[in-house]
């Protein structure tokens, strides 16, 4: 159980390092005269990120849940390729890459990397994280609740970010 707590807190440490970058960004976006759009749901996905992490802790420890390792090894090697997607979004955007949806004036939609395949490829790693990352010490119930709420909150952040991109040339 120690390393998968380990394993967690190395997570965290990401999503710090991920909210630095997207900080940086907002400040390049800003300064070309973007404007952040769909506040209101950000809040929201904020906390249920913290949740899932929160969850990924709390769940096998209060349930006693077990590593399993015929689904413990395939649900880290999932959550690993998710990384591996997550951060090829976020290359491939630069400086425009952000957890919140803010659009540069004249800016060029991006349609290289992942994009060129899936329209929204950082929301596929986040909805394959939120189902692995609980999974790899059997915390399934996290991994149920994370999914639905992600999937209603995902509804209104595409709908969001759809609106903002059409925006684009």
């Amino acid at each position: 159980m120690a390393w998968y707590l380990a394993f967690i807190a190395v997570i965290a440490v990401e999503r710090v390092a991920e909210l630095v970058v997207s900080k940086r960004n907002l400040a390049w976006t800003t300064a070309r005269g973007g404007t952040e759009v769909g506040l209101g749901h950000y809040p929201a996905m904020v906390a249920l990120h913290v949740a899932l992490l929160v969850g990924c802790v709390v769940e096998p420890l209060l349930l006693d849940r077990p590593f399993l390792p015929a689904l413990g090894w395939p649900m880290l090697a999932v959550v690993g390729a998710a990384q591996v997607l997550r951060w090829w979004c976020i290359t491939t955007l630069g400086p425009q890459w952000n957890t919140r949806v803010v659009v540069v004036p004249g800016a060029p939609r991006v349609t290289g990397g992942p994009y060129r395949w899936i329209p929204h490829p950082n929301y596929v790693a986040v909805v394959v994280e939120g189902i692995a990352l609980p999974l790899v010490h059997s915390a399934w119930l996290t991994a149920v609740a994370f999914t639905v709420l992600n999937a209603l909150l995902l509804r209104t952040r595409i709908r969001v970010e759809n609106r903002a991109l059409a925006s684009l040339s």
